[in-house]
């Protein structure tokens, strides 16, 4: 007989809900599934409550994935105005066993149980086993790993999207001094994101003068600015927009070494999110690998770590699933 959980990756943008039939041995299959937009709601449970009032299973577990430190069952979103609690859930779920996790945290366990078609292989290094490092641009900056024990892999969640940025040269200072101006903190978050390539694109328009082509120009104030930098900067319509690209990747790679360094991911580095998708085809023109190895008496240590883009854009439920799948079996 099937039981049900229910996964969530919920993010400053959407929440996205899905419910899992789990059927011995351990098949899971998605029974149904919704997308809501976040900032329309006062927090996570009217969503939950939305979504289960849909139909009549009878939840067994759930756990989700969201944006923001984690601690104690406890949870205040980084991109809006929520406090998201454990118990709290598990009445809305009628005592269903409930775990939250740092959405990067689902995002680095569901990279486990992608197919190899839903992976897309940017290094293959000289991959070994040990921990991996996860890294996931999207509305902010998330990072996490997988802590390799000797027999498995447990995900681990940290907030170094949060991090100081360092600037690796004097156009990489400029960027750091022209942000400097508008927040007191400037975390690699301000340049690794949506927003931040939004940044970038304006440090090179307001701060470097570079000019803008009239169809970016036009688009810019209609769409989401992001989106059109990112297209213009792949398709190559507007040469601004491929230096904000380029300097976005070159970034991106020189932190997602950062990142590998600092957990000795050994194993490999997975990179996630929407935005990298996107600009897949710049990725694999070299820039964010150039970055990614250049670490001075550890390049060739760096060229080693294996380097995967993560295709699937839901690899973060994947996670979220797993873990409500393990919550039936726990019984914890």
């Amino acid at each position: 007989m099937a039981q049900y959980v229910l996964a969530g990756d919920i993010g400053g943008t959407k929440t996205v809900l899905a419910l899992y039939a789990i059927e011995p041995p351990r098949q899971m299959s998605v029974v149904r599934e919704a997308v809501f937009p976040s900032q329309q709601y006062s927090g996570l449970e009217a969503i939950v409550q939305e979504f289960l009032s849909a139909g009549s299973e009878q939840v067994a577990a759930g756990a989700f994935g969201v944006a923001g430190p984690v601690r104690e069952g406890t949870v205040r979103t980084t991109n809006l105005p929520w406090r998201v609690e454990a118990r709290h859930l598990v009445q809305v779920m009628g005592g269903a066993r409930v775990r939250l996790l740092n959405d990067l945290e689902a995002t680095a366990y569901g990279a486990l149980f992608l197919p190899p078609q839903e992976i897309h292989t940017l290094n293959p290094g000289q991959p070994q086993r040990g921990n991996c490092a996860v890294i996931a641009a999207g509305t902010g900056l998330g990072q996490a790993f997988l802590f390799w024990d000797g027999t498995r892999y447990w995900p681990a969640a940290t907030e170094g999207g949060h991090a100081d940025f360092a600037p690796r040269d004097d156009k990489e200072a400029e960027l750091f001094r022209f942000l400097r101006h508008e927040y007191p903190h400037v975390s690699y978050e301000r340049v690794l994101s949506g927003p931040g390539l939004v940044n970038i694109f304006r440090f090179l328009t307001e701060a470097l003068g570079r000019p803008v082509s009239h169809a970016v120009r036009e688009r810019l104030p209609a769409a989401d600015p992001a989106a059109v930098i990112g297209e213009a900067g792949v398709d190559g319509t507007c040469a601004t927009c491929v230096e904000a690209v380029e300097m976005f990747l070159s970034l991106y790679g020189a932190q997602a070494g950062n990142l590998a360094l600092t957990v000795m991911g050994v194993g490999g580095v997975y990179v996630g999110g929407g935005i990298i998708v996107k600009l897949l085809p710049k990725v694999t023109a070299g820039v964010f690998l150039r970055a990614f190895v250049a670490k001075g008496r550890f390049t060739d240590f760096m060229a080693d770590i294996p380097v995967y883009i993560l295709l699937n854009p839901k690899t973060s439920q994947i996670g979220a699933a797993q873990v409500a799948s393990e919550l039936l079996s726990s019984g914890a």
